[in-house]
């Protein structure tokens, strides 16, 4: 038998398996669509009075139809040409078989990501780019008021924004470090905030993991609202250093400092908060940026292969916050419940009736309440107006 989960927007909602009889597909959804429960005429011949995609119940009630080969009706029950559940002759799915199990649908509701924006604030950030320096374009990436991701997603996603840096002198860095500048607030709506944060100019140095901490730490003083997934979008032009020696002299001091940065996102991910890297520039970087992907994204800093971001003009750098943003506001699913990541594989998962393949265009997160939409699905699932996504996993695979 399988549990079938009916996604509208981003957020999944689950149901564990439990003794279900027919003819009521009404029943099986939460809440019942307004359609259902309509008093009709159940006779032979008579007006069907039910709206399209229901049908008139035995009991004198509109109930949606079933479709063939749909696997609503569940175990025990097959659906016949005109969308009614019947038993199938097996001799399950009558009152009281435990075997029982048909499909459950769910109306989801959209979830609204918290995103951090940890922006690196160096000297090195007025460096010409494209016309430019990298401050202004990052500036003009977020609060542009025709393009800006910030004011263009300021009503769907709790932004708050983190300047970085610090100052040394002698080769020693100047309390505070790391030196920082928040908005008041994380909010929906928070465009003016963010946009008065940054009419400031860079300073001096990048120590880019103390900084990583500071905010992991204001997430646990000050927690992303219930449902809202927290993200960490960490902007950086350049190498990290760190407090205690804000210029690496060798590759072996660089190494070290580069650590630092990459244990701090593995912190942060520890701590429930995934972390986005976005390398502004074309300067020498090495392995760095994929090894801050991976740490955030909760994988081997060495073997993963999480996807970061490099833009080496302003119009890249514009479209990696969209896509960045975009993307998790579009395409990660949370449920409820738990799906056992092990059996994910054995479920499906359509997009307006288009069957997704595991592990191309769909894959569960390890916690097992995040369903990933990925690449081209993505892409339509964010331009659809609304978009319907349709999740089946066996019962066993659930859980509570």
């Amino acid at each position: 038998a399988m549990t079938r989960v009916l996604l509208v927007g981003l957020v999944l909602l689950a149901t564990a398996c439990g003794n279900k009889t027919f003819p009521s597909l009404c029943a099986n959804q939460v809440p019942p669509p307004a359609g259902c429960n309509t008093p009709c005429d159940p006779a032979p011949g008579a007006t069907n009075a039910c709206t399209p995609g229901y049908h008139c119940s035995a009991d004198g009630k509109c109930d949606t139809v079933c479709t063939l080969g749909g696997g609503q009706c569940g175990g025990g029950y097959s659906c016949t040409a005109d969308g009614y559940c019947v038993p199938d002759g097996s001799g399950k799915g009558s009152n009281g078989d435990i075997d029982a199990c048909p499909s459950a649908h769910f109306t989801a509701t959209k979830t609204t990501p918290t995103v951090q924006l940890l922006l690196d604030q160096s000297g090195s950030m007025n460096d010409p780019y494209g016309g430019t320096t990298r401050w202004q374009a990052l500036r003009n990436a977020l609060i542009d008021p025709t393009s800006g991701v910030v004011k263009n997603l300021a009503s769907k996603v709790v932004f708050g924004a983190t300047l970085y840096s610090a100052r040394s002198s002698n080769n020693v860095n100047q309390p505070p470090c790391p030196l920082l500048a928040s908005t008041p607030a994380r909010a929906l709506n928070n465009f003016n905030a963010v946009q008065s944060l940054l009419q400031v100019n860079p300073i001096q140095d990048t120590p880019t993991a103390p900084s990583i901490d500071a905010v992991v730490a204001d997430f646990a003083a000050r927690p992303a609202m219930q449902g809202s997934p927290p993200i960490i979008l960490l902007a950086t032009d350049g190498l990290p250093d760190t407090c205690q020696n804000p210029n690496p002299a060798n590759a072996t001091e660089q190494a070290a400092a580069n650590l630092t940065s990459v244990q701090a996102a593995q912190r942060a991910y520890a701590a429930g908060i995934k972390l986005f890297f976005l390398f502004v520039g074309n300067d020498a970087a090495g392995d760095h940026p994929q090894q801050m992907a991976n740490a955030g994204a909760g994988l081997d800093p060495v073997t993963g292969k999480a996807k970061f971001y490099v833009a080496t003009d302003p119009t890249q750098l514009t479209q990696a916050f969209n896509d960045i943003v975009g993307g998790v506001l579009s395409c990660d699913l949370k449920l409820s419940g738990q799906i056992n990541p092990d059996q994910a594989m054995n479920g499906s998962v359509t997009l307006d009736g288009r069957p997704l393949t595991f592990g191309t265009d769909w894959n569960v997160d390890r916690d097992g309440v995040t369903l990933h939409i990925l690449g081209n699905a993505c892409t339509m699932l964010k331009a659809a107006n609304n978009p319907t996504v349709d999740a089946t996993f066996s019962c066993g695979a659930i859980i509570f």
